[in-house]
Formats: structure tokens, sequence, C-alpha cells
């Protein structure tokens, strides 16, 4: 398994402190970000392992055409993960190309912010409007709906090239960041979510490869 060590907030380099822990030049100490070069079947078996009870999520099943190109986790050995990103590419008839990226996380860990865009204001968690009044959008893990809200990224860069929303599933935030913008209709469609750290055997029918999105 060869994965590189990044921070969750942002892409600075970072370093060993020697204590077993990790730094980074912005954010201090951090709980370490772990995501491979090349998103593979043997590097996803690897991210199970070091994510462990922590759900990992991705839209079931996957349509024709659309693979994993990207996942990560934040966690520390021999601890509870915080975080982890999955994202699928493919295509649509009206966006074309189209990255989904899903993020589970602990309430204060940032990467859901740092992908969303909105790492450079400062937040490391969705504001207020997740919440306010009905959800938007609704989406199931397993029999469950999960409702979500729009998060608006107008302070970001490029803040007309993504959608986000979030809710909250088992106690986490769960952020969905599509590119572009307006794939946001994708989700209209009562999109399934399954943790896939309980799937077993299927996973090796999974597609894998392809471009990683810019986060």
């Amino acid at each position: 398994m060869s994965l590189r060590v990044g921070c969750p907030h942002c892409p600075a380099p970072v370093g060993e402190t020697g204590k077993g822990g990790w730094s980074c030049p912005e954010h201090g100490e951090i709980v370490p970000l772990w995501r491979p070069d090349t998103a593979s079947y043997e590097e996803f078996v690897g991210h199970l392992g070091r994510a462990g009870a922590f759900p990992t999520y991705l839209p079931w099943p996957l349509g024709p055409g659309w693979s994993v190109t990207d996942f990560a986790v934040a966690g520390e050995q021999e601890r509870e993960a915080r975080a982890t990103m999955t994202c699928v590419s493919g295509t649509s008839a009206l966006d074309g190309p189209v990255d989904v990226l899903v993020i589970s996380e602990e309430p204060g860990t940032g990467l859901g912010a740092r992908i969303a865009g909105l790492g450079r204001t400062g937040r490391v968690d969705p504001g207020e409007e997740v919440g306010e009044g009905p959800p938007t959008i609704k989406v199931r893990i397993g029999s469950f709906p999960v409702g979500l809200w729009p998060v608006s990224v107008s302070a970001s860069d490029g803040e007309w090239d993504r959608s986000v929303v979030v809710g909250e599933a088992e106690g986490r935030w769960l952020w969905i960041v599509l590119r572009p913008a307006s794939a946001i209709l994708l989700l209209r469609d009562d999109w399934i979510l399954r943790d896939v750290s309980e799937t077993g055997p299927q996973l090796v029918a999974l597609p894998f490869g392809g471009p990683a999105p810019p986060w």
C-alpha cells in the first residue's frame, strides 16, 4: 500500500513531529490525511483497513462508465479515523464530465470544508444554513433518508465550478460536492449511498482509475 500523507485542512506539505505525530506549517499538529497516488482496488483495500469501523460511502450502484477516481482517510495509527472521502467520476448527458465527492467526518476535522472550497475562509464545519427549513435534497443510506442542505461557496475560489450540500448521518457531517455545479440535478434521482466497508467480495467488481479531481 502506497499512501501519501497530508493535512486535512490544506495542501501544505506536512512533517513528522518526532513524537509520532504530524504537523502542518499552517495548522500546527494535525490528524494526518492519507491519500493514494493512484486509485486502485489494492489501495482501496488498504484505505478500508486504515479507516476501520469509520464508514466509507460510495454512490451505489455505480452507473455504466463511472469509476472510483480518488479516496482518502484522516486518522492516526491505532486510533479511530475521523474522516473518509471518496470520489466517483463519469459523464452525464447534460453536464459532460462529472465528479462526485462524498465526505463523512467528525465535526471539526475540516476535510469537507477544504474539498468544498471553504478552507481559505477559516471554516472547518458547515454553517448555520444546514438544518434551516426543509432539506432541498435527500439521499438514502441503507433504508434511512438523509436530508441535505445547500452550502454557499460564494466566498471561495472558483465559486461557480461546484455545488455543495451537507447533512448529518450517524452523528457526523455528510458532505457531497459535485463538479460542475449544474451536476447537483443528478441528486434528484434518489441516490443511495452505501458504506462499502461492509460490502465484501462485491468490491472486486468496482471500477477504479482515471484522473483524480484537484482539491
